[in-house]
């Protein structure tokens, strides 16, 4: 299978939801719905050149199944964001280079369920899909979403989230948490953090071990309080679900590397993408794989550079590399042999990464 590409959309509009934060939605023409289509809680990765930098950012959709010929993301300026400040700018008739949908903070729809969604400021764009979605796809489904913001003004898709309020009274339930606004429920004060979970669900309003699924979609902070709490409370790991939400490196990142016993001064690292071969050289003590690939002018698929997102996931498939970080790839898949470019620093003299494996 061929490595994710970029496709040129045409914006069909652009929503205000709060000073800050907009709702982008693209025109997918009848020849790319296959190429766009989605799972509830996917993201598109958006590329622009800003100031003579290619810069790419992932914004989740917000959209639900049934919507066709549209897929909508929801972007907030993030202070001395560039690409953030970039979108916030777009409009109607614009268009951008958009990667096809990708992602695994994902609900399949189908069956019964009981989801409880945790999300904090924008980390509502991708809770939102998959509670349109459920609702919408599953009859007999139902969904709590507890949505943590700092005052009214900050809550993003507030008409969206009380349409579902009315049109599905009796399995949707939206509890708000601000931290900056007083609320007329004292309990719903405050920061969205562990203490605040475990006394929602001693009262009641969340009952944490009865979900089939957790889905958490925040700071990264408020992702590893809320996933210990959860895990206090007696929910089992496999069913905690979240993804971080952490702006991302600029467009061509250079993180420090991290102590690693092993890596290659001068590594020969073969790139395998779209069925064609490329060698370049990575000096692992100043470059990951992704860095010099870019140096030496090769298009490797990537989004977040962070480690978080899964679009630089390649297969090793001669020599070894060690990462940086991850926060994506699953055990099973690291056993597999796969990696991920934007951390990988080559161990051995030789290194061969093939992007087309699945």
């Amino acid at each position: 299978m061929a490595a994710p590409r970029f496709h040129e959309l045409e914006i069909a509009a652009v929503r205000n939801e709060t000073p800050d934060a907009v709702a982008i939605t693209f025109a997918i023409p009848g020849d790319l719905d296959e190429t766009f289509a989605f799972v509830p809680g996917q993201y598109l990765t958006l590329r622009a050149d800003i100031g003579g930098q290619d810069m790419r950012r992932s914004y989740s959709i917000c959209s639900p199944l049934e919507q066709t010929g549209r897929r909508t993301v929801g972007v907030k300026h993030i202070e001395n964001g560039r690409f953030s400040g970039f979108a916030q700018s777009l409009k109607p008739g614009d268009r951008i280079q958009v990667m096809p949908p990708q992602g695994r903070f994902t609900a399949q729809i189908g069956g019964d369920h009981d989801y409880l969604l945790l999300a904090a400021g924008s980390g509502i764009t991708p809770c939102l899909s998959i509670a349109r979605s459920v609702l919408a796809g599953e009859p007999g489904s139902s969904v709590t979403l507890l949505y943590a913001n700092r005052n009214s003004a900050s809550v993003m898709f507030r008409d969206d989230l009380n349409d579902l309020k009315d049109r599905y009274t009796t399995r949707f339930t939206l509890l708000h948490v601000m931290d900056e606004e007083i609320q007329d429920v004292e309990i719903m004060n405050g920061r969205l953090d562990a203490a605040k979970l475990e006394t929602l669900a001693s009262h009641g309003l969340i009952d944490p071990k009865s979900a089939d699924a957790i889905y958490i979609c925040g700071p990264e902070p408020m992702i590893r309080s809320a996933s210990t709490a959860m895990l206090g409370l007696g929910v089992d790991r496999d069913r905690l679900k979240f993804e971080l939400f952490t702006p991302a490196p600029g467009a061509a990142p250079a993180p420090e590397p991290k102590p690693a016993s092993g890596i290659k001064h001068g590594a020969a690292v073969e790139i395998i993408l779209d069925g064609a071969r490329r060698m370049i050289t990575v000096d692992a003590e100043a470059d990951t794989v992704l860095t010099a690939a870019m140096r030496a002018g090769l298009d490797l698929p990537y989004s977040c550079a962070g480690g978080m997102c899964c679009t630089c996931r390649c297969k090793i498939v001669e020599g070894t590399a060690t990462m940086d970080e991850n926060f994506s790839l699953e055990p099973w898949e690291i056993a597999a042999g796969f990696t991920l470019a934007c951390q990988s620093r080559p161990t051995t003299d030789k290194l061969v990464l093939d992007f087309d494996a699945q």
